[in-house]
């Protein structure tokens, strides 16, 4: 295996035991970068001087024995995370040419564990997208099939790791960005539940929703990097002040023996539902009994609001929160203005993509005089009760096991319709809006005609049920060999 095919687990083992040097492991993966990411398309920036210079640092820390987790093990980190000295552009015109001042936490945290943060990946444009298309600075093609999307909002975290271009990424999920682009691109996306990962230095989009997860080449990468974010911080005060769990520990020994799974029947009985996906998800739950499992089927009632909710509540969300950025105190500034009006209109309109307008009007509406109690405040009744259906649900099973997608990835360009695409977030919404623990884990290829495209399905547990979730993964994992 080439260095640059190693998950985080191999690359810190291998580190450890000296069979290969930081240095070296960082340069297989910008040789790789070099080589491939001219027709993927992962990155929009790749600070090789900063990553050799930081890998060369962390083999003279281990030289002089320190043994940090992640010491030396280069990973790559969605552009909307801040990371001092590097560029913060939300893949988006609006701030292109900003150069952050300071670290996320979910940095600090990274960089306190030894690990190398070396390139910014692309996205679409402030998170806004499940194709990655909507990026202001470029395309990203899937590395399964290069005609094709790797998934958003986190298309270029996915892309880099499917495509061995990254031995682990960071991406962020509002209302399904780092499972459903997991599931396109053949890797394991994690998002935690709501508060468990720090938002502070993230920029915000969607402030109840948003989360920070790992996108990895396996569980056991995906635990080991959730412990290192997860925790309190100051800084965010939806972080609860409650030890974080040992989750490699929680993994020991992993078996779907006696687990309870539920099927949602909402999940399974939906018209737009590809027969590939169905039946790479009938698999799982086939291989998931076979082992021992016990399945259950279950009810979310009012899953069929779920989309309404979302594209309610995470537009209105959007619209308070890209309001900074006006010309004046943050973001570009347009010089065809001649007046305070025009400045503000004419940044915005040049500033902003397609997307992100039609999200920010949306969300301005909801949020009028006149309309608020109308829509925001009965969408956030309405999310209470998906809530509550969840807790319902979790009193009965340990998990739910679900489609992550209602299709492979698409072609790119082939989707035009905004209410197509945000139909691809059909099955990861609902557990966003509860707060909810989910991953994306691969299950199998689906035909496209000559070409097989990824399949992932998608395991939710309660909200700070991390290890439980793990454990399944760990051991659903082993079943479809991956």
């Amino acid at each position: 295996m080439s260095l640059h095919e190693l998950g985080v687990r191999q690359a810190a083992e291998g580190l450890a035991e000296k069979k290969f040097s930081s240095v070296e492991l960082t340069q297989a993966v910008i040789d790789r970068v070099r080589e491939k990411d001219s027709e993927i398309g992962a990155y929009l920036t790749f600070d090789e001087e900063g990553a050799l210079a930081s890998a060369k640092a962390a083999d003279e820390a281990r030289a002089a024995r320190n043994d940090l987790p992640l010491l030396g093990v280069p990973v790559a980190i969605k552009d909307l995370i801040n990371v001092k000295g590097q560029p913060c552009t939300c893949a988006s015109k609006m701030l292109k040419g900003y150069t952050s001042p300071y670290d996320a936490t979910v940095i600090k945290n990274l960089k306190a564990a030894g690990a190398v943060c070396a390139g910014r990946v692309n996205m679409d444009e402030f998170a806004m997208g499940s194709s990655t298309e909507n990026s202001g600075l470029g395309v990203t093609r899937n590395p399964y099939d290069l005609s094709r999307v790797p998934g958003g909002s986190s298309g270029g975290s996915a892309a880099a790791v499917g495509g061995n271009l990254a031995i682990a990424a960071f991406g962020t999920d509002t209302g399904g960005s780092i499972r459903q682009p997991a599931s396109f691109c053949n890797i394991v996306g994690l998002k935690p539940s709501y508060g468990r990962v720090s938002r502070f230095g993230v920029t915000a989009f969607a402030s109840s929703l948003d989360q920070v997860g790992p996108m990895t080449k396996s569980v056991d990468d995906a635990a080991m990097l959730l412990q290192v974010l997860a925790g309190h911080d100051e800084m965010d005060g939806t972080t609860p002040k409650d030890p974080v769990p040992d989750y490699m520990k929680a993994m020991e020994g992993a078996s779907m023996k006696g687990v309870k799974i539920g099927l949602p029947k909402e999940y399974y009985d939906v018209s737009g539902l590809d027969p590939e996906v169905k039946r790479i998800t009938d698999e799982a739950i086939r291989s998931c009994e076979a082992a021992g499992a016990e399945l259950v089927e279950v009810s979310l009632p009012h899953t069929e609001y779920a989309m309404a909710v979302y594209y309610i509540i995470a537009p209105a969300e959007a619209s308070a929160n890209l309001a900074r950025f006006d010309g004046v105190r943050y973001g570009h500034r347009s010089e065809r203005s001649d007046d305070v009006f025009n400045l503000y209109a004419r940044s915005r309109a040049e500033g902003f993509g397609p997307e992100v307008k039609r999200r920010i009007i949306m969300g301005t509406y909801v949020l009028s005089s006149g309309y608020y109690d109308a829509y925001y405040g009965r969408a956030s009744k309405v999310r209470t009760l998906i809530r509550r259906d969840f807790e319902e649900v979790f009193k009965k099973v340990d998990t739910l096991l679900t489609p992550v997608a209602p299709t492979p990835a698409f072609k790119i360009g082939e989707v035009q319709d905004p209410l197509t695409m945000y139909l691809n977030d059909l099955f990861t919404i609902p557990g966003s809006l509860a707060g909810n623990c989910s991953m994306s884990i691969p299950a199998g290829f689906a035909q496209s005609g000559d070409v097989k495209l990824p399949v992932g399905v998608q395991f939710i547990c309660d909200a700070y049920r991390e290890d439980s979730l793990l454990r399944i993964g760990k051991a659903f994992e082993g079943l479809s060999g991956k």
